[in-house]
């Protein structure tokens, strides 16, 4: 059975650091993009970063760029999230998701694998 199980999520306060982990099970994505999407409440689904199968190009969200870092480690089928300076609109689920092909894009629907999601809470 594939899964992916994110991690990592709780509540910090405006300003503060954190850490998603996504460790990836059933088989092995070492050979597509992952990103990381988030859901706010009353807001639609958004693209947040994306990596590519070996790690060497990323894309992010321009809401983003700058203070969060997407990384993978392919030896232990994991993808992480580094969230800088955090806002209280960064609040939302955060999702992890593995891609059809190699290369990370924004459009959902290239995703085929996605996990539960773990809550990120921002407070001021």
């Amino acid at each position: 059975q594939v899964q992916l199980v994110e991690s990592g999520g709780g509540l910090v306060q405006a300003g503060d650091s954190l850490t998603l982990s996504c460790a990836a099970s059933g088989r092995t994505f070492s050979n597509v993009a992952m990103a990381w999407f988030r859901l706010a409440p009353g807001m639609e689904r958004e693209f947040v970063a994306g990596i590519a199968w070996n790690g060497l190009r990323a894309l992010y969200d321009d809401s983003v760029r700058g203070r969060f870092t997407i990384s993978r480690d392919n030896a232990k089928n994991t993808v992480y999230l580094h969230m800088n300076s955090l806002k209280v609109e960064d609040t939302a689920v955060y999702y992890c998701a593995a891609s059809r092909g190699q290369l990370a894009t924004f459009r959902t629907n290239q995703y085929n694998y996605w996990g539960q999601g773990t809550q990120v809470t921002v407070s001021s």
